[in-house]
C-alpha cells in the first residue's frame, strides 16, 4: 500500500473519531507500527493531525468530508460575490484563463461574460454552464465528484496540453502550515496541473475557509500570485497572509450587499 493510501485511511478514521492508536492502524493496514509513525508525524508536518501517546487525534478544524455543490452554493454568497467583482477587476479584454470547480469561482464564472473575447478552460461542469454560449470555453474531460468537478487522470492530461494566463482557483481550505488544501485526492492533483499550466496562480477563497484544513494539500501558501478573500478575516490572519503571499485582495462584503 502506498503512503498516499495508508494517510487517507488515516484520515478516514480520524474523520470518524477523534483519535486512533497506532496498533491497531498497523493491524488493520498491514504494516509496522513504525511504518505508522512516520506516516502521523508526515501528517502532523501538514498540520493534518497531531500525534498523541500512542496515536494520533483529530486536529479541530479538519473537514475530510467533501459537500455537494448545492450544500456549498449559500454559504457566505454575499462574500464569495464581493471576491468574484475583485478578481474581476483583474481581467483584461482578451484573456486565457482557467477556472477550477468551486462556488466562489462559480459566482465568477456568472460575471465572465461581461468581458470581451476571453478563452475560458474549466473542470468545473457548473462554471461551463454559467458561461454559456456567450464565452469561447473548452471543458476538460474527467470522472465528475460531488462538487461538480472533473478530476483524475483524463482531466491531468488535458492540462498538460494548456497554456493560460490566469488560473482562478476554489479551495476547500486555507491553512498557514496545511496550505491550500481540499477533501479530494484526485481534485488536488488536477488543481496543481492548473495552476502549472498558468503564469499567475489567484485563490479565491471566503474567509470562512481560513484555517480550515482538508486531506489533501493542492499546494503551499507561497504558491499563490495572489489571494482574494474577504473583510471578514482576523488582523492576525491579514498579517499571516500578507507576509507570505505577493499579492492580497480584501473584497468588502459591506459594499457588496449595498450593490445587492
Amino acid at each position: 500500500m502506498l503512503a498516499a493510501e495508508r494517510h487517507a485511511r488515516i484520515m478516514a478514521e480520524l474523520d470518524k473519531r477523534e483519535a486512533v492508536r497506532v496498533a491497531e492502524l498497523a493491524a488493520s493496514l498491514a504494516v509496522s507500527e513504525m511504518t505508522i509513525r512516520r506516516d502521523i508525524e508526515q501528517l502532523e508536518s501538514q498540520g493534518l493531525a497531531r500525534r498523541v501517546h500512542g496515536g494520533a487525534a483529530r486536529v479541530a478544524d479538519f473537514a475530510f468530508a467533501e459537500p455537494g455543490f448545492e450544500v456549498k452554493f449559500g454559504h457566505h454568497a454575499d462574500a464569495k460575490s464581493a471576491i468574484a467583482r475583485e478578481a474581476l477587476a483583474l481581467i483584461r479584454p482578451g484573456s486565457t484563463l482557467f477556472v477550477t470547480a468551486g462556488t466562489t469561482t462559480f459566482a465568477l464564472a456568472k460575471l465572465l461574460p461581461t468581458v470581451p473575447d476571453l478563452t475560458v478552460a474549466t473542470n468545473s461542469i457548473k462554471v461551463a454552464e454559467a458561461l454559456g454560449h456567450s464565452v469561447r470555453t473548452i471543458l476538460t474531460g474527467g470522472e465528475r465528484t460531488p462538487s461538480e468537478a472533473l478530476v483524475g487522470p483524463l482531466a491531468t492530461s488535458s492540462l498538460g496540453q494548456l497554456h493560460v494566463e490566469l488560473c482562478f482557483m476554489g479551495v476547500h481550505g486555507v491553512h498557514p502550515r496545511g496550505g491550500y488544501t481540499t477533501p479530494n485526492l484526485l481534485e488536488a492533483e488536477t488543481n496543481r496541473a492548473a495552476a502549472n499550466a498558468a503564469a499567475r496562480l489567484v485563490v479565491l477563497a471566503d474567509s470562512s475557509k481560513y484555517g480550515l484544513l482538508s486531506l489533501a494539500q493542492i499546494a503551499p501558501i507561497e504558491r499563490a500570485d495572489t489571494l482574494i478573500s474577504d473583510t471578514g478575516l482576523s488582523a492576525t490572519a491579514r498579517r499571516e497572509l500578507d507576509d507570505r503571499v505577493p499579492h492580497v485582495i480584501f473584497a468588502d462584503t459591506a459594499l457588496q450587499g449595498s450593490q445587492a
